[in-house]
């Protein structure tokens, strides 16, 4: 629907729901696609098609004129949207911008307001700090490519079963404990437990082994298994 829709239809709907709550609303004031006044409020709203940076650009750009500045544009379609304007509103709120949609797609055209610019309180919690600082200082060494999306990554996790597959492999089977005594992590009864790659297999009680896909995969982490090795 968006495709189909101009920017300058986007106007009428907003200018109507403005004035319906007691705005005086003009259109192309100094460059501001709409500007709407009641008292000493002012709003300033960019009008688009599609959300892109050169939108963010402009709207960061009214906010040297008010505190009140939206961005307007048609309500989102299909699938696979609702994901990405989770993000697109995470976005807007840290830049404490407002958005609104207007949804053309009824006879009756309807105006809602997805966010209020209000301002922005950065937070930053203990626990995912922590947890990303304990998964830094877990990983021996540098193995990702930083942007990486095609391969897969090594985790402090996934190095610590490379670590457990390498001794199967050299060693064969063995216990949690006689790989623990080699060094492994001290998670490695859970590792071997839950399996997560399927590399290990339970050849009896309390014994493992190196499963065929394991002793495949294994190969594509050579820089890691080498490392380990020195």
């Amino acid at each position: 629907m968006s495709q189909t829709v101009r920017e300058t239809d986007l106007y009428p709907p907003i200018k109507r729901y403005l004035e319906a709550r007691g705005y005086t609303v003009r259109g192309e004031v100094r460059d501001c696609d709409v500007v709407a006044v009641r008292g000493d409020d002012v709003i300033v709203i960019e009008l688009k098609r599609h959300f892109s940076s050169a939108v963010l650009i402009q709207a960061i750009a009214r906010q040297q004129l008010t505190d009140s500045v939206y961005i307007a544009m048609p309500r989102p379609q299909g699938r696979g949207m609702k994901g990405k304007w989770r993000g697109i509103r995470r976005l807007l709120r840290r830049l404490e911008l407002g958005l609104i949609f207007v949804d053309m797609s009824s006879a009756r055209t309807k105006v809602s307001i997805a966010l209020h610019p209000e301002p922005y309180e950065h937070k930053r919690t203990r626990q995912g700090r922590r947890a990303l600082l304990a998964e830094f200082h877990e990983r021996s060494g540098d193995y990702n490519l930083g942007g990486s999306t095609r391969r897969p990554l090594v985790t402090a996790y996934r190095e610590q079963a490379i670590q457990i597959a390498r001794h199967l492999q050299t060693n064969g089977t063995q216990s949690p404990a006689a790989l623990r005594a080699k060094g492994t992590s001290t998670r490695t009864t859970s590792i071997l437990y839950r399996n997560v790659y399927g590399w290990f297999v339970r050849e009896g009680r309390g014994q493992y082994g190196l499963s065929d896909k394991g002793a495949r995969e294994l190969k594509w982490f050579d820089e890691v298994v080498t490392h380990d090795e020195q």
